[in-house]
């Protein structure tokens, strides 16, 4: 993960994406890096648009938590209506176990 961090810490200040760089934030941070995962992690972003893949994956988030809300919402209705039909059970088998101590 810090490598991905030191890409983007690198990309926000301006700079570009090298090895070089990255090895060099690593190291600032007090990591020893790898020098393959250094070498895939600049290999993966060749091409890669970093800001417009930080708005898609932020975008993707808060369009499905209204989804979520709402089925969540749904959900909670439908356990409301079992709920009590739970509570009397587990109430009755209490009752049952606390009669058992008395005789």
């Amino acid at each position: 993960m810090e490598y991905i961090y030191a890409a983007m810490t690198i990309h926000k200040a301006g700079g570009k994406v090298d090895e070089a760089t990255v090895n060099k934030v690593l190291t600032a941070a007090g990591a020893k890096p790898d020098e393959a995962r250094v070498k895939a992690l600049v290999a993966s972003l060749d091409g890669v648009n970093i800001d417009e893949a930080v708005e898609k994956a932020a975008a993707a988030p808060v369009a499905a938590a209204p989804v979520a809300a709402a089925s969540a919402e749904a959900k909670g209705e439908a356990k409301g209506e079992e709920k009590p039909k739970e509570e009397k059970k587990d109430e009755g088998a209490s009752a049952a176990g606390l009669g058992a101590l008395f005789g």
